[in-house]
């Protein structure tokens, strides 16, 4: 088996072709850490374990796989698994052999705690990575001693981890983080614009940046800049 194909493609799992660490607003010193921590086990100064913790739309699913799209462009053989979306898959099965990677991202640990199958797999990935000297990334919404954990083994293995809390952005911050986005994308967006968006629209933030996609491909079309009358119409055709 070549393990520089990761198995996610068989699994239908796909990274976000903008969730990459330059498209990452790390507003405030807890959020800079954290990116700077990813980025050194990404430049092989860290082997540590690192376990990234927020509320939902607080950016962990972005910031793991930006860790992915950094690892393939440097050639690094990475693994991305989802674990709400892989689940339902046969654990010991999806975990077997990925010691071999260089990286392995595991977003969402709480959603199989309480699973003794996927609970038991991790455990036994846990200790291969750690023989192998190779970087386990986490992921979870709830905090690390908050975890509801059977398998005491993997509860002290995930608090043993370097464990940075991801905090979400204030509205000034998302405010800032569309307009960078946007401008990654060739549009500007005054500022006025994205507080009227904020205004309107949901303020999860990854909610945000999918409305965000959609006004770019609009503007696209209509060949028609950023403005508050235009936003509007597009929001107006989602009613």
């Amino acid at each position: 088996m070549n393990t520089k194909t990761p198995v996610q493609l068989s699994l239908n799992v796909s990274l976000r072709d903008d969730a990459t660490f330059a498209n990452f607003y790390a507003q405030g010193e807890a959020n800079a850490q954290a990116l700077f921590a990813l980025r050194s086990v990404l430049d092989g100064q860290s082997y540590d374990n690192v376990l990234i913790w927020g509320a939902r739309g607080a950016g962990l699913s972005h910031l793991l796989q930006g860790v992915c799209h950094q690892a393939d462009e440097r050639g690094l053989a990475v693994q991305y698994f989802p674990l709400a979306d892989v689940r339902g898959y046969t654990a010991a099965d999806l975990c077997e052999g990925l010691e071999a990677m260089d990286i392995v991202c595991l977003d969402g640990l709480e959603h199989i705690c309480g699973n003794s199958d996927w609970e038991q797999a991790i455990f036994h990935l846990y200790n291969r990575m750690r023989d192998a000297g190779k970087p386990l990334l986490l992921s979870s919404h709830t905090s690390p001693p908050s975890l509801p954990i059977l398998l005491p083994d993997l509860k002290s293995r995930v608090l043993g981890c370097v464990v940075y809390h991801v905090e979400s952005l204030g509205d000034d911050g998302k405010k800032m983080a569309m307009i960078a986005r946007a401008a990654a994308r060739g549009m500007e967006m005054p500022a006025d614009v994205a507080t009227y968006i904020l205004s309107r629209a949901s303020r999860d933030t990854a909610e945000l940046f999918t409305l965000l996609n959609r006004l770019d491909d609009a503007s696209l079309q209509e060949q028609r800049k950023l403005t508050i009358p235009f936003v509007k119409s597009v929001l107006g055709r989602e009613h």
